[in-house]
């Protein structure tokens, strides 16, 4: 049986290099994207040019019945998903007292019910098989928190204690369950922030640079891989030691 990926936020940055490297190591990719469906389709177009099977599926994660329904359109092209990698997500940056009711609630629901939502979808079929790997991506500000992130930190924080968990409880199923928090990465989200910005942050990380969304993807298909055969409940920092 042919091994399958499903990446949230799969058309763009981080979920994009995921989706390619992941598809490098064999798997059938399947894609789930909220409005980027060009650039998922772009993606989808490349990615069978290449000889991998590939499906852009819309859907909002934090919509229960549509991220339920695009999984399944997702199995049945492709078959069974083997490893489930909860990418989707947004930021903002406010000052606390500034954040709304309607963002609290709207960050929440994408970047932690985002991940419920999938790994229920998807869980069944992998406690049948007693296999199947889950990787959520969460952020360096989920381990040590950001000034004007607060909402942001408090969901990618969520991520790990879920991750965790969830790796307790599933492991007897023969399911791992893995995090990455990524540091500072050069995507539209961060590069908004400005070059003098982009800059200090570089000159602030120990290696002295930014990370790419290929440093994520690598770190990601280890964890989806045999060689992390052993590995569970980990959160693994990729942040060139910004938070050492």
């Amino acid at each position: 049986m042919r091994k399958v990926a499903f990446i949230t936020g799969g058309s763009r940055g981080i979920g994009r290099a995921i989706a390619i490297r992941l598809a490098a190591e064999g798997y059938a990719i399947g894609i789930d994207y909220l409005q980027a469906q060009e650039q998922a389709e772009a993606l989808v177009k490349e990615l069978r040019l290449q000889g991998t099977d590939a499906l852009a599926v819309q859907g909002d994660v934090a919509d229960r019945e549509a991220i339920t329904a695009a999984i399944h359109l997702a199995e049945a092209s492709l078959g069974p998903i083997h490893v489930l990698v909860n990418n989707a997500g947004i930021a903002e940056q406010h000052q606390f007292q500034d954040i709304s009711e309607d963002f609290w609630h709207r960050i929440f629901a994408v970047n932690v019910d985002g991940a419920f939502h999938t790994i229920q979808a998807v869980l069944p079929r992998m406690i049948h098989e007693k296999s199947g790997c889950i990787i959520n991506i969460s952020s360096i500000w989920g381990q040590r928190g950001a000034s004007c992130e607060a909402a942001y930190s408090a969901t990618k924080a969520a991520l790990i204690g879920l991750t965790r968990s969830l790796a307790m409880e599933l492991a007897p199923s023969g399911i791992r369950v893995n995090c990455v928090a990524p540091g500072v990465v050069l995507t539209d989200m961060v590069k908004v922030l400005g070059d003098e910005t982009l800059e200090l942050l570089a000159q602030q990380t120990p290696l002295g640079r930014l990370g790419t969304p290929e440093d994520i993807a690598r770190i990601t298909a280890f964890l989806a891989g045999s060689g992390a055969s052993f590995i569970t409940g980990q959160v693994v920092t990729a942040d060139g030691g910004f938070i050492v």
